[in-house]
């Protein structure tokens, strides 16, 4: 792989992303916050959090994610962390880059997570309907994280969990702002008629009118995360239909049920081994797990890795 930090995917290349954070902060004992999540776990787990990124590197990471996904102000303030919401976050990249450092990999990228993530209902994966913001302060809460994770030294804006359509377009929007790549991840469920829906538990939205919010945007990359390995293959389809840059596929494996993960039935690294090689088949050049896989997950992609043709 190149000594040049390249966000832009080549022809023929595939590149390693690490696995989940938060959850393998919570798998290594660090607690959850009931909204913030894994947010605020740089403040009194920052050893960890670098050894984690730092073990995703050393089992062949070429991007790690910044521990950001639930980061906001305004997700910070529901659990009394707005306030200290730079602090958070230059923490979080801060870690990533020293974890960079630590391994020798001045070419591995830093991406900054963003979603559009809002409360979530205790005890249940399902979204706060009563705590849901309007989309304008969703909008000025996400570009202000965007714009700060450039300034900190992100290389890219990866996009994670979407799934809503009413804000996908305000997510995006504020990624934009921060005039970085942007890497676009979509999270489904499979319908009782076996269609390929949106992830949003409450609404039965065809992801074929999710994945149409693409054909105007400006984006780096998109792919499928957060989703069954088993269900990857058949959004994939889905979404080349409507978008034909660089893919991304990257699953999860349990189930949640807040603030937590529940690790049950989670994939072998080797069979997620096998589902990789089909999804680079099928056009994958970024592969890589979310929640429940850890870096022994990562390490068994690592022979997948491909230099540019």
């Amino acid at each position: 792989m190149s000594d040049i930090r390249n966000p832009h995917l080549l022809p023929g290349e595939v590149r390693l992303l690490d696995g989940a954070t938060g959850t393998e902060l919570q798998r290594r004992g660090v607690p959850m916050s009931t909204q913030a999540w894994s947010g605020p776990a740089v403040l009194r787990a920052g050893a960890v959090l670098r050894q984690i990124h730092r073990d995703y590197i050393e089992a062949g990471a070429d991007i790690i994610t910044g521990n950001t996904y639930a980061t906001s102000r305004q997700l910070l303030a529901v659990d009394g962390f707005g306030d200290r919401f730079e602090e958070i976050n230059r923490a979080a990249v801060e870690l990533a880059q020293a974890a960079r450092e630590d391994c020798g990999r001045p070419d591995v990228l830093i991406a900054g997570s963003l979603s559009h993530r809002g409360a979530i209902a205790p005890g249940t994966a399902r979204p706060d309907r009563r705590s849901s913001s309007a989309a304008d302060e969703m909008f000025a809460s996400l570009s202000e994280l965007a714009v700060f994770l450039r300034d900190a030294g992100c290389d890219l804006i990866l996009l994670e969990m979407l799934y809503d359509p009413e804000l996908i377009p305000v997510v995006l929007a504020a990624a934009a702002e921060s005039g970085l790549p942007v890497w676009a991840g979509f999270s489904v469920r499979r319908g009782p008629d076996g269609r390929v829906l949106g992830f949003g538990p409450d609404r039965d939205i065809p992801f074929t009118q999710i994945v149409s919010v693409l054909n105007d945007r400006d984006v780096a990359a998109a792919g499928i995360m957060h989703t069954p390995s088993g269900l990857i293959s058949d959004a994939l389809a889905v979404l080349r239909n409507a978008y034909h840059g660089p893919l991304l596929a990257y699953p999860d494996s349990g189930h949640f049920r807040s603030p937590n993960w529940e690790f049950e039935d989670v994939i072998p690294p080797t069979d997620l081994r096998d589902f990789a090689e089909r999804w680079i088949l099928e056009g994958a050049q970024v592969v890589g797990g979310c929640c429940g896989l850890g870096p022994e997950h990562i390490k068994a992609l690592k022979p997948l890795r491909r230099a540019p043709t």
